[in-house]
């Protein structure tokens, strides 16, 4: 019974899009593969735009390619979502930018519109990694098996939970 008091809250964090799960150390991307960044996962983006994957504040843009943002939790938990690889050198191209730095979103709020077929055309890999980057204060307990189909709104991706102070 004692036990109960002192645990901390699950967070969950929910599919940025929609698509296939990718373990982290798949992601072609050294800085992503070796969790230089952070730990997570990566999701191999095949719908294009991208959504809140939890209720928190966007506190970073990467401009102006607009391809990644970064938020936090209400509880402390830092996310990046990072659309794709080398996509910062496309510039302002193929992606539109609906939220910005200091606003607040909910879970499935539509943050980035990807031009989804511009991309495609390109043949830019689209793997999209969701990584901690405070994994020195969370940690993940939990996290979907590697091919599983995730969905927007629908699918927690990682199941974390703040280390003990």
């Amino acid at each position: 019974m004692f036990s109960l008091f002192g645990k901390h809250k699950e967070i969950s964090i929910y599919a940025p899009v929609n698509g296939e799960v990718k373990s982290i150390v798949e992601v072609p991307d050294p800085v992503f593969s070796s969790r230089m960044m952070g730990d997570g996962i990566a999701i191999d983006n095949i719908s294009g735009d991208i959504y809140a994957p939890m209720d928190g504040t966007i506190k970073t843009v990467i401009k102006p390619s607009n391809h990644a943002f970064g938020m936090v939790g209400s509880n402390g938990i830092e996310i990046l979502i990072h659309v794709g690889l080398d996509t910062v050198n496309l510039k302002e191209r193929g992606f539109k930018l609906l939220k910005d730095v200091g606003d607040d979103v909910k879970v499935g709020d539509k943050i980035i519109e990807v031009d989804y077929e511009f991309l495609r055309s390109l043949n830019m890999p689209l793997i999209t990694p969701v990584v901690i980057t405070n994994t020195d204060q969370f940690t993940i307990n939990k996290q979907p098996n590697h091919g599983t189909s995730v969905k927007v709104k629908e699918s927690v991706v990682l199941s974390c939970q703040e280390l003990k102070k």
